[in-house]
């Protein structure tokens, strides 16, 4: 929960020097326009976006930190309050509530937001597990992942303690990509004791050369905290994995330095003692 409260707190202060490099950017922009000042105003017109390079930033800025924000699940009427703390802390305005009272339950109101989160995107996800499994060549494990073959394979499974060499596209069950091999420049390695019990479960029971598709329930993804600004607290998300090859380095020689990631070499057999003297 500390660290929780730190990554809160964090949050709050990039939106406070967001605030303040806006008013700033006012400020400034309201210097330039004054007379004699040399330099043309640009003003925005109302509803319109940023105009100049410095707005833009700072707008970019405000959605970055929207992304880690999005935990809250804010309404309309959450951003109003947010802005009035904002304004009244950063442009020391009488405060509306005591901070040392309501600034730790800052944690309870995220932890509380995304379990009502979770609990709704779980029921989702298991409809969608539901529909997926009763598609023609699904198998749902004991796990509650479903498993589809898109393509079989001809080469070797890996083990668990295997790295793959793959190329995969992850989706929300709305048919959101949220990751892609390709979009990251080409296949990706992953030792499978590193990536979600999902992918550990279910790239085992592939073979080189195949092609599945992976729904996992939250339960062997993210759970009911999420990753991310894209999966949400409960999420059941849907992969499709192209198994290319199983690059786990081969056990050194012994006495031999092991390759990064090789399994340790076995150790060297104990030397016989000399036979006895006559």
């Amino acid at each position: 929960m500390k660290r929780l409260g730190f990554a809160i707190a964090t949050i709050v202060l990039c939106t406070g020097l967001a605030g303040f490099a806006a008013e700033e950017a006012k400020k400034a922009s309201s210097a330039a326009a004054a007379p004699g000042s040399g330099a043309p105003a640009v003003p925005a017109a109302p509803g319109s976006g940023p105009q100049t390079d410095e707005q833009k930033t700072i707008y970019a800025l405000g959605l970055s930190i929207s992304r880690d924000l999005g935990r809250f699940a804010m309404s309309a009427d959450d951003l109003k309050w947010l802005e009035s703390g904002l304004e009244d802390g950063l442009l020391k305005h009488d405060k509306k509530v005591d901070l040392a009272i309501y600034g730790p339950k800052i944690n309870d109101l995220m932890s509380g937001r995304m379990k009502k989160a979770a609990e709704a995107e779980r029921k989702t996800g298991a409809e969608f597990l539901s529909k997926a499994a009763a598609q023609p060549g699904a198998v749902k494990t004991e796990s509650g992942m479903v498993y589809t073959e898109l393509k079989a394979g001809d080469g070797p499974s890996p083990a668990a303690s295997d790295r793959v060499k793959v190329n995969y596209e992850g989706k929300l069950i709305d048919g959101t990509v949220f990751d892609s091999s390709i979009n990251q420049g080409g296949p990706a390695e992953f030792f499978l004791t590193a990536v979600v019990k999902c992918w550990t479960e279910g790239v085992q029971k592939m073979k080189v050369g195949g092609k599945s598709r992976l729904i996992c329930p939250a339960d062997l993804a993210w759970g009911d905290r999420g990753t991310g600004s894209d999966i949400g607290p409960g999420a059941t998300v849907d992969f499709e994995v192209e198994l290319l090859a199983i690059t786990t380095p081969p056990p050194a020689a012994p006495g031999e330095p092991a390759a990064p990631g090789a399994p340790p070499a076995p150790p060297k057999p104990p030397t016989p003692p000399p036979p006895p003297h006559p």
